[in-house]
């Protein structure tokens, strides 16, 4: 049977193994990069809005208690309250501009009872784990204007912990730090834009860039499509030129041997036992 070679465990498990690779790169790896893009492409265009846009007022983004979303995100909005530094917390080591940073962490009251986590900015450590002195936030009443973030998460949830006696937290969690500071605070935090009352060097905005997720995606589809095309092509040869263990293909005919290349010491003595016999 012409064919019956693809009947071999070689082949079969071949066949399985492009078949699965080309079925993840179209419906898991491809997505997932274009998906990646997508994110990439609304957060560049939040920040891009939220630089045009005027602040609104907190109430008017986000009802009351109601977590911010992804929409959300970015945009600049204004309340007025009061800080708790009692629960101050720092975020343990970041990067902001490529170099090693401490995030300020401060509860913040507003006229309604409401908590939020404020984001006052960032200092840059000393000696490597240590804070350096900072400003300590106004007392009294303030009007602020922030940046809505969402929540990060900590993939080993772990808690607040103590250290160079200030108050500590591996990821900006509101619910983490709430519950470290014993001061329930709403879903999210809010970064502060420059010149605010009780900022510290504002957070920078993320580039404005696309990223490889594109250009990856397409990676994956091409991946994708060449492994069957380089089955097809094996099964092709294989095909073509057959063989069998007695040198014959699957016709039955001998197929033709490729004559071997001689040394030149080789050829010289071939050529010396002709003269000798021609003498001779």
């Amino acid at each position: 049977m012409r064919f019956g070679f693809l009947l071999r465990p070689g082949w079969i498990g071949l066949i399985l193994l492009v078949g699965v690779f080309s079925t993840i790169c179209f419906t898991v790896l491809a997505p997932w990069q274009f998906s990646r893009h997508t994110e990439t492409q609304a957060r560049n265009e939040a920040v891009r809005a939220s630089m045009r846009a005027d602040p609104q007022p907190l109430s008017q983004v986000l009802e009351r208690g109601s977590p911010p979303n992804e929409s959300d995100e970015w945009t600049r909005v204004s309340f007025t309250g009061r800080y708790l530094p009692d629960g101050e917390t720092l975020a343990w080591q970041r990067s902001v501009r490529g170099e090693p940073a401490f995030e300020v962490l401060t509860p913040f009251r507003l006229r309604n009872g409401q908590t939020l986590l404020v984001d006052r900015g960032f200092i840059r450590p000393v000696q490597s784990t240590r804070a350096p002195d900072y400003s300590a936030p106004p007392s009294g009443t303030v009007r602020l204007t922030a940046r809505i973030r969402l929540n990060e998460h900590d993939s080993e949830n772990r808690s607040l912990f103590r250290h160079d006696g200030h108050r500590w937290t591996y990821a900006i969690n509101s619910n983490t730090v709430g519950e470290g500071v014993d001061i329930p605070l709403r879903s999210g935090y809010f970064t502060l834009v420059e010149n605010q009352p009780g900022g510290l060097q504002p957070i920078p905005l993320p580039r404005l860039e696309s990223g490889p997720y594109l250009s990856y995606a397409m990676q994956w589809i091409i991946f994708g499509i060449m492994a069957p095309l380089a089955v097809v092509y094996l099964i092709y040869s294989e095909v073509r030129t057959p063989r069998d263990g007695s040198g014959k293909n699957h016709e039955g005919k001998t197929a033709p041997r490729k004559k071997s290349r001689v040394s030149v010491s080789e050829a010289i003595a071939a050529e010396e036992r002709q003269e000798r016999e021609s003498t001779g």
